[in-house]
């Protein structure tokens, strides 16, 4: 195959997978977060703010994905 044809399904495949994948981490972290604070709604502050630190670091995940798919465009 050549390399024109690999590129463009080589960066589909990086941003799906590198978006997805965060998604449905970032959706399983508010999950479990609303369900502990369901339960002890005295630790929502404590829940919250670990919450928003896990829900960076899988968007952080995403923006690297992004960096990865430009990378294989233009090299």
């Amino acid at each position: 195959m050549d390399i024109q044809i690999i590129k463009p399904i080589m960066m589909g495949v990086t941003i799906t997978l590198g978006g997805a994948c965060p998604a449905i981490a970032i959706g399983m972290i508010v999950t479990k977060a609303l369900e502990a604070i369901g339960r002890n709604p005295e630790s929502a502050n404590d829940v919250r703010t670990t919450m928003i630190l896990g829900v960076a670091f899988s968007e952080a995940i995403a923006i690297y994905a992004l960096v990865c798919a430009l990378i294989i465009k233009f090299v």
